[in-house]
């Protein structure tokens, strides 16, 4: 079959997820043939180091030889089941490996498909919860400015990132939008170091005016993803919390993208000392092997739904998938190679390195505007002037050019907008830090200059 081109066959065949196909003309999708480590190899035998895990999925390395080996064994003994009347050990096993591990009070697991299947989940289990403890006033959600929580409708509509959800609008909830909480531009002319989270009474407002008729306030915790690896202060997540809780309306947590490690903590919301009523996990669990996700929750909130059969007050829902053995089989290895191997003070110390070398390749480059940081993940914002923080013409599309250059180079650096990132697996070595580093800083060159 080495005749074949596939670069022509997938054009033929495939439509590729968030990119415009035409862009394929002049910049065709990459041939994945095989993955080592921090390394992604094409079929022509060029290498790239995948330092934004691929989705943010890949914790622990490309073809983890351990996790290689849990699933291998896995599917020699049960490769799925109906959960629903069924269940299996490497379930139980997962949920009593990972309950002491999570945030105090989480205490009841259920298994979905995806992000985007969790958050919806949450969704109808915070809006059912509501309605059988005797609010069915209670129809509404709150979210976070710039927020993004998946592509299915709720989660679109607990999203508020227009890039994704615009031309929605007409099929989306009516839900509330807080404003504010941009560090980079703060509205309050605040800094990192002089912030008192001004931008807080934006929640409080809505609180005010919505709280008696809100369901729940879904976060991204301490960072938010798709909006360009964003961080707040964990001061805003602790008020937000007090405020839940004064107006009787649930806090979700949606860990998707910051769980598993990603800032330094197991979960992100571990910054902030405080516990949701409901979390949302995937991505990293699975250590981007297999699609799988868990909403989980409090006893408080499983009980609202444990009644006589006669009373309809069950969680009808389910997806075929859930609970499939072969995820829980690598989660657990996960679990087990994170505590082993000490993955969250590798993770730390090597943060802090990972930053100063950024810093000294970039921090002082013309169009750097910010390198904002927390755990391993390193945002670079670029923009026409520093000094006054303007974006770049979006038509320009510099970040787009800069990806290009990078995989050219052997780096997968996929921008959001004019924002590069690096999220690397958490087990990356330092030679490839440099190395990544080293070609982040050519790519930046080759299109803006020195």
């Amino acid at each position: 079959m080495a005749d074949i081109n596939w670069e022509e066959e997938d054009k033929k065949y495939i439509w590729h997820p968030a990119m415009q196909m035409k862009d394929n003309e002049v910049f065709p999708p990459v041939v994945a043939d095989h993955g080592k480590g921090v390394y992604l190899y094409d079929t022509h035998g060029k290498e790239y180091l995948d330092i934004i895990s691929s989705w943010w999925c890949n914790l622990l390395g490309h073809c983890n030889p351990e996790i290689n080996e849990a699933l291998k064994k896995q599917v020699d003994q049960l490769e799925h089941v109906i959960f629903t009347n069924f269940t299996h050990k490497p379930a139980i096993e997962l949920c009593r490996e990972l309950e002491p591990l999570l945030p105090k009070g989480l205490t009841k697991f259920t298994f979905h498909d995806n992000g985007s299947s969790s958050v919806e989940a949450a969704l109808k289990m915070a809006f059912q919860y509501q309605y059988q403890t005797g609010h069915p006033e209670r129809t509404r959600f709150m979210c976070l400015p710039e927020s993004y929580h998946g592509e299915t409708i709720g989660a679109l509509s607990v999203g508020s990132m227009d890039l994704y959800a615009k031309i929605f609008h007409p099929m989306l909830m009516n839900n509330i939008h807080f404003k504010g909480l941009d560090c980079y531009r703060c509205p309050y002319g605040k800094t990192r170091e002089t912030c008192s989270v001004e931008c807080f009474e934006s929640a409080e407002e809505a609180f005010r005016k919505y709280g008696k008729e809100t369901v729940a306030c879904i976060v991204e915790p301490i960072l938010q993803g798709a909006a360009g690896m964003r961080i707040y202060p964990a001061e805003y997540l602790r008020k937000l919390r007090k405020l839940c809780d004064e107006y009787g309306v649930l806090l979700i947590d949606d860990e998707i993208a910051a769980g598993f490690g990603r800032t330094g903590t197991l979960f992100a919301i571990e910054h902030a000392g405080v516990s949701p009523d409901i979390l949302c996990t995937s991505k990293g669990l699975t250590a981007g092997y297999m699609p799988m996700s868990m909403t989980i929750t409090t006893d408080k909130v499983y009980d609202a739904f444990y009644d006589d059969y006669g009373t309809h007050k069950a969680f009808v829902h389910s997806h075929t998938y859930a609970g499939n053995p072969m995820g829980c089989a690598i989660a657990l290895t996960v679990l087990k190679i994170m505590k082993r191997d000490h993955i969250l003070e590798k993770v730390n110390e090597d943060g802090k390195y990972l930053h100063e070398e950024l810093m000294k390749a970039l921090g002082h480059h013309k169009n750097v505007g910010e390198i904002r940081h927390i755990g391993l993940i390193n945002a670079i914002e670029l923009v026409e002037d520093p000094k006054t923080k303007k974006a770049f013409d979006p038509a320009r599309r510099i970040g787009w050019h800069i990806f290009r250059k990078a995989m050219d180079l052997g780096l997968v650096l996929r921008p959001m907008g004019d924002i590069i990132y690096f999220n690397p697996p958490l087990t990356i070595e330092r030679k490839d830090m440099d190395k990544a580093v080293k070609l982040c800083t050519e790519a930046v060159h080759a299109v803006l200059g020195e």
